[in-house]
């Protein structure tokens, strides 16, 4: 059936980003019908069960009822889309809702939306009546669909012997209320989704109950499939969506219940070989005679059970699997699933299938994932999954192409799935299928990258066991370093790591087998130079996933840790720190003059529990660490690579660490050697008419190294910000001093400034430090104003970003919240300043030629991001002073008037301006709006 019929019209192919709902958003009741035309009728002679898509009157000639019933055609002068359930909520003590008005109550009903009763209890008691009349106990169960429809009518024995199901279900269609559209199944409160899970038990209760006799006696189970199949054809949704989820129950139980007729037939079968191999005289009298006399009847009841899930799926699965209804789409394929998983020799066939496949293309995301899911319990097992070589060669590039699927959930289902198919059914994905997974890995969705990680996992990196004695996972390390040199993301080893965490996490925290890797020197066993970089990173990554406990920005953390787990962490980080001790300095010793390993080193030595150096009287290994981290600084001027170290100096130094004073004394040793070659370069330049390109390298290496270092250190005490400022006069004054000497002279004056304010505390600060102080920032802000008007990009840019950043700190705002003592330093931008800010602006921020659409196609992808980047950056500065009411409002309008003409460049930063100073003054805001409007006209 695969290979001669395509999907049905009833569910056109189309990719996951179609997101329209099939009339999904129609009210649950007012939806009436079949949503599309019913597909082509395929023939499967070979299966008793599969359904050819036979209408509803064909369905009654199949089964033997106490009376024959038709379909239910619609009323004749009636349209009852006018007629809509009522909705059902928990009512009084009398047992009266608005569903049933003041109608006899309904006993079964009751029960299980009272949930006091266990439903087995329910189903006996039903049964003892049934037993005493069937009519009754038959209407009664009838009657308990019915309300569960949310409908008030009732079926009664006169309606029952004398009309048909059309009929039956047309005057119960004219009961409905009018005043809401809700019914039991399509509420959502937490009561109702109890009374669900109830009547689905209680459906498959009374199979259940009834499988050892009264299934079989001609009446009950007709009838009721009968009622079902007619109520699950009506144009009512309510009545649609009970019956068929009371269908599909009932199929289910019936198919327990085949389950167990089979495992007699086959306990029947070994019995009478049994008995047949004795010798004439061993046999029992008659037990021959006996056993196949019970062999007739087993096959007669497999008959009739298989009968009943004949007629149920070809009366209401067949029709209902496409509804226009989601939610009943979605409980036929599930049941299917379940049937086919439990039920394979009559159900896992390829006629089945194809009707599982043809869902994968539904437009609603639930009934894909619903459909997935069903697919995970058939690959799930080796036994089953074998039986679906057809289906996986018809429909394994849709599922391939659902990892994409626009609803997260449904790809971290699909991506399941294909871990279950890798395991079970080998040859199955190709390499491509596979390549379409492994990206995913460096998703933001956490539960997504988990499950690639999962694929990956066992699809890549599980190798076999190492050779005994080898006590390590270099062979893991190995694959691992293949697949992240190969996938071209080495930026994106935190994304890696965290993916690979829930599976891999014992391996990747090895921390005894990566530093050997790294410390090999063997030309054989010795890694390449990329992959030493490769795994440095990794190493980081996975410890800074130790230390922090959190996934890397961008992914949500699934959960809050528990204590334990809070507890397994700082166990984890104290074993880091016990195993890579006695490692780092060698590592750092090795890598000192590679600034992308020595980086990354660095930040593993701020994830180590610090605190075991000054418990366990590791001085030495300390000292080792603290003069490997200032060869490093004495290495490199990359701004990556001092940063690092910058912040592990900072973590050394903590007060709270019993060696802090190590950390102390190593800072002040660095800081007096830039310090005082600094001074004397200084000294040198003012004294000299020329700069050589040797002393002004030397001069940017050492203003580099201490700007960085002044970023998480407070070296006022070194009297660096007079140095600085006479450096930048001079080179604003005779233009001989290179922009990379600018740059980090600038933010080595805004540094000396904010630390100097850090020290202001208290309700008393001494004046003259006041005068000293604001002295000092207006003349920084001085001197960045003069250097926006420079050549070189990098110091415009650097004197903006600190200009921007001072009259923020120094603004209206620093003498609240108990500050009113700083009063005396708030710094007020001038007329001019405001001017010159906007020009700024202007020219290099809101200039046509620089727009992210028009940059020159000679520059590369990542030197335009680059440079947008840094333009929203000053943007946002400019901005901050709008909100914060440092700059006047009615200088936004140089930033609104450019909203639609570089809304692909700063639409979102130029918005939430917009949010925000609309709170400040509304009229002021309105005026400001139009005088950019006016400016843009």
């Amino acid at each position: 059936p695969l290979r001669r019929h395509g999907p049905p019209p009833a569910l056109p192919r189309v990719p996951p980003a179609a997101s329209s709902s099939s009339g999904s958003s129609s009210a649950p009741g007012g939806n009436r019908g079949r949503s599309h035309p019913p597909p082509p009728s395929p023939t499967d002679s070979d299966s008793p069960i599969l359904s050819s898509g036979d209408s509803g009157s064909d369905f009654e000639d199949t089964l033997q009822r106490p009376r024959k019933r038709g379909g239910p055609p619609r009323p004749p002068g009636r349209d009852p889309v006018s007629k809509r359930p009522r909705r059902g909520e928990p009512e009084g003590d009398d047992g009266s809702s608005p569903a049933t008005g003041n109608r006899e109550q309904n006993t079964l009903f009751e029960a299980v939306r009272s949930a006091k009763v266990a439903v087995e209890t329910v189903v006996d008691e039903w049964l003892e009546t049934y037993r005493r009349d069937r009519e009754r106990g038959f209407l009664e169960l009838a009657n308990f669909i019915v309300r569960s429809c949310g409908c008030r009518g009732v079926v009664t024995p006169e309606m029952f012997r004398n009309l048909q199901n059309s009929e039956i279900i047309r005057q119960l269609t004219e009961e409905f209320a009018e005043d809401s559209a809700d019914y039991p199944l399509s509420l959502s409160t937490q009561p109702w989704r109890r009374f669900r899970a109830g009547f689905c038990e209680l459906v498959a209760a009374v199979a259940r109950r009834c499988r050892y006799g009264i299934v079989y006696d001609g009446f009950l189970m007709d009838a009721l499939v009968s009622f079902l199949t007619g109520l699950s054809d009506s144009q009512v949704r309510a009545f649609r969506h009970t019956s068929t989820l009371a269908a599909m129950k009932l199929m289910t139980a019936l198919v327990t219940v085949a389950l167990g007729v089979s495992l007699q037939q086959d306990n029947n079968r070994r019995q009478y070989e049994a008995e047949r191999s004795k010798e004439p005289g061993r046999r029992a009298a008659g037990k021959l005679e006996a056993l196949l006399e019970k062999r007739r009847e087993l096959r007669e009841q497999q008959e009739e059970i298989e009968n009943m899930m004949n007629a149920i799926f070809k009366g209401v699965f067949v029709h209902r699997y496409r509804d226009v209804v989601p939610e009943i789409r979605g409980a036929c394929v599930e049941e299917l699933g379940t049937w086919m998983r439990s039920y394979a020799g009559s159900f896992l066939t390829d006629g089945h299938l194809k009707y599982v496949g043809w869902t994968l293309h539904d437009k609603q995301w639930e009934v894909r994932l619903r459909c997935v899911k069903a697919l995970q319990g058939l690959y799930g097992r080796r036994e089953t999954a074998a039986r679906m070589e057809l289906f996986t060669s018809r429909f394994k590039t849709r599922l391939v192409s659902m990892v994409l699927d626009k609803e997260p959930e449904v790809a971290v289902e699909v991506v399941k799935l294909l871990t279950l198919m890798l395991e079970n059914m080998e040859e199955a994905l190709t390499e491509e299928d596979c390549r379409s997974v492994y990206p995913l890995v460096y998703v933001s969705s956490r539960p997504l990258a988990a499950a690639a990680g999962v694929f990956l996992y066992r699809r890549l990196l599980s190798p076999p066991r190492d050779p005994p004695g080898a006590g390590d996972n270099r062979t893991f390390f190995r694959l691992l370093l293949t697949f992240f040199i190969e996938s071209e993301l080495h930026e994106h080893a935190a994304y890696l790591v965290d993916s690979l965490w829930d599976c891999a996490g014992p391996r990747l925290r090895d921390w005894e087998t990566v530093g050997a890797l790294l410390l090999e020197e063997s030309p054989a066993e010795g890694l390449s130079d990329r992959q030493e970089k490769a795994l440095v990173e990794i190493l980081a990554a996975s410890a800074t996933r130790v230390a922090e406990g959190q996934p890397p920005v961008g992914r949500v953390p699934a959960k809050k840790p528990s204590a334990r787990e809070r507890k397994a962490e700082q166990e984890e980080r104290t074993r880091l720190t016990h195993c890579l001790i006695p490692t780092l300095p060698q590592l750092l010793a090795k890598f000192s003059a590679e600034a992308e390993k020595a980086a990354p080193l660095l930040e593993v030595l701020r994830c180590f529990d610090l605190s075991v150096y000054g418990t366990r009287r590791l001085e030495k290994p300390l000292e080792l660490v603290l003069g490997q981290l200032g060869e490093v600084v004495g290495k490199h001027t990359g701004p990556a690579v001092l940063a690092a170290a910058s912040r592990a100096l900072q973590a050394l130094c903590d007060p709270e660490l019993a060696l802090h004073g190590h950390g102390d004394l190593a800072r002040s040793r660095l800081a007096d050697q830039l310090a005082d070659k600094f001074q004397r370069d200084v000294t040198e330049l003012l004294q000299a008419s020329s700069l050589e390109e040797e002393e002004a390298y030397s001069m940017a290496a050492t203003l580099k190294r201490l700007a960085v270092l002044f970023s998480a250190h407070d070296l006022t005490r070194w009297q660096l910000f007079q140095p600085c400022a006479r450096l930048l006069q001079h080179g604003l004054g005779t233009g001989q001093v290179p922009p990379q000497v600018l740059v980090p002279a600038i933010a080595c004056l805004h540094f000396h400034v904010l630390w100097e304010l850090s020290h202001l505390r208290g309700p008393q600060v001494p004046p003259e430090r006041l005068r000293s102080l604001k002295s000092r920032a207006a003349a920084c802000c001085s001197l960045c104003q003069s250097c926006l008007s420079e050549p070189d990009a990098g110091v415009r840019e650097q004197a903006f970003a600190v200009l921007s950043d001072l009259l923020l700190v120094f603004g209206p705002q620093l003498p609240r919240d108990g500050r009113e003592a700083l009063a005396p330093l708030v710094l007020l931008p001038e007329a001019g300043l405001q001017s010159q800010l906007a020009a700024f602006l202007m020219d290099h921020v809101f200039n046509p030629a620089g727009s992210h659409e028009e940059l020159s196609d000679v520059e590369g992808p990542e030197s335009r991001l680059e440079e947008l980047h840094r333009r929203r950056l000053l943007l946002a500065a400019f901005c901050k002073l709008l909100v914060y009411d440092v700059l006047e409002l009615s200088a936004a309008s140089d930033v609104f008037k450019h909203y639609a003409k570089f809304y692909s460049d700063y639409g979102d930063i130029i918005k939430e301006t917009l949010n925000c100073t609309r709170q400040m003054d509304r009229q002021e805001w309105a005026r400001t709006l139009l005088l950019s409007l006016q400016q843009v006209g």
